[in-house]
């Protein structure tokens, strides 16, 4: 059974409290939308807002939390603990990074010696969302973390089992 999934490249924006990037007017949506919690100490506030699409339910948004850093030919990973917490009195999702481990890695030998910059996942911190655009996708994590995400969308087909 074939499964076709196409990845939208997205023109859309992550942004955190922290960085001052963005307009005024898309922080202030956040503030807009619910009273959700400023970002603790040592912490950052992600916001994703999605825009509207047609048929939002053919698509789901995949989270991804993780440090760029330089890596050799092994393959590296982190240890983490994201937790979904709800908005008391809401009923909104968001979601808290914690326990971030150090990396870990495969011990090969690398011949090349050369080093290059990567984006290491937290094993334990990627997830898959539904798409909503009336809602923001709220994320807390340590400083040091990055969030990226990306959007899946099935073709619509499905296809017959013989």
């Amino acid at each position: 059974m074939r499964k076709k999934f196409a990845v939208i490249v997205a023109i859309l924006s992550v942004f955190s409290d922290s960085t001052l990037s963005n307009s005024m007017e898309r922080m202030l949506k956040i503030k807009d939308v619910a009273p959700y919690p400023s970002a603790e100490k040592g912490q950052v506030r992600y916001v994703i807002f999605l825009p509207v699409i047609e048929n939002e339910s053919n698509f789901q948004v995949e989270l991804s939390m993780g440090k760029t850093m330089k890596v050799d030919c092994n393959s590296y990973t982190m240890g983490g603990n994201l937790e979904s917490k709800t908005l008391q009195g809401w009923g909104y999702n968001y979601f808290v990074l914690t326990s971030v481990s150090q990396q870990v890695s495969t011990l090969m030998a690398c011949s090349d010696n050369n080093s290059r910059e990567k984006f290491v996942a937290i094993h334990n911190a990627n997830r898959f969302e539904r798409y909503n655009s009336k809602l923001p996708i709220v994320v807390y994590t340590p400083k040091d973390v990055e969030v990226r995400y990306r959007i899946w969308s099935a073709d619509g087909t499905f296809i017959p089992v013989n």
